[in-house]
């Protein structure tokens, strides 16, 4: 359960936090039934695993006794599934089903730390890494719950930018210093505060004044920094100058209060930082190109919440 909600969570959360449908997805099953995770919980699918199927990522997520549960006929058809889309996954003992069906060979891969040594006498043709996560070429493969989540939220990073990565990591408080090539027990606030504390000092500074504003230039002198250092910086970490991820960081705060909250649009503007009601509602708009109020009534009908 753990595996499947670190995948699909997160990809949740991004949609969520990006105001728009970035990550869209399907539950596919073996038969089409419903498949009944070891907690007891059934996951009811959207369609079962038609070959005609084709897309973007294919991520097989597996656990517990999956020689029981995928025959070889199974196999050869999630073989030639994969081959209709342009990455395939294996999140914990997903890269158990990749290795049967004979697409890890020759290369990069991980599985759960319990399975290491049994995964590498049977398939010895794998090169076998202790890591959390491994990419190779088309094909990723993950240790487990938590690796998962760092994969995703790289991601999310490759894709849409190390901001929104580090928003859907504060998301759900996950603030792990991992990095894909650690040995088993990357991308949240964690990795930032040990690749550059300074930066992540600033971004602390920031939340604790998402009300009372405080100037670059504050910023820098309680950094010891001066301004074009702390400029530089952010631009080479987060490829944003400080002030546009300081505004970026206090809209998604009020954007937060108001979707999840029932206070006046007035109120969110002072909590946020913002002169006036008319400056917060213009620089909301051209954020998220909709109006505050939009925002709120439309936020209970989106599928992606």
């Amino acid at each position: 359960m753990m595996s499947l909600a670190s995948v699909l969570d997160t990809m949740r959360a991004a949609n969520l936090v990006a105001g728009r449908e970035l990550f869209h997805w399907k539950i596919l099953t073996l038969d089409g039934e419903p498949a009944r995770l070891t907690c007891g919980l059934p996951i009811a699918p959207d369609t079962d695993m038609d070959e005609g199927l084709s897309g973007d990522m294919l991520i097989i997520v597996a656990g517990f006794n999956h020689d029981k549960h995928a025959s070889r006929s199974q196999l050869n058809r999630i073989k030639r599934l994969c081959h209709r889309f342009n990455a395939v996954g294996g999140i914990e003992t997903g890269s158990w089903i990749l290795a049967r069906c004979g697409l890890l060979e020759k290369k990069n891969a991980t599985t759960h730390w319990q399975d290491q040594e049994e995964f590498g006498t049977r398939f010895p043709r794998v090169n076998l890494k202790p890591d959390r996560f491994v990419i190779d070429g088309s094909v990723f493969t993950t240790g487990g719950a938590s690796p998962s989540f760092d994969l995703m939220l790289y991601l999310i990073r490759m894709r849409y930018g190390y901001p929104l990565a580090l928003e859907v990591a504060s998301a759900f408080i996950y603030d792990s210093g991992h990095s894909a090539t650690d040995t088993q027990p990357l991308v949240s606030v964690g990795l930032l505060e040990n690749q550059e504390p300074r930066v992540a000092a600033a971004i602390h500074l920031m939340e604790q004044h998402i009300d009372e504003t405080i100037s670059t230039s504050e910023i820098a002198r309680q950094l010891n920094l001066s301004v074009r250092m702390l400029e530089y910086l952010f631009a080479q970490t987060l490829n944003l100058p400080p002030g546009a991820f300081y505004l970026r960081l206090r809209l998604q705060t009020a954007r937060r209060l108001v979707i999840d909250t029932r206070l006046s649009m007035q109120e969110i503007a002072i909590r946020t930082g913002f002169n006036s009601l008319p400056s917060f509602s213009r620089m909301f708009k051209r954020y998220y190109h909709q109006a505050p109020s939009t925002s709120r009534k439309q936020s209970t009908e989106k599928p992606y919440r």
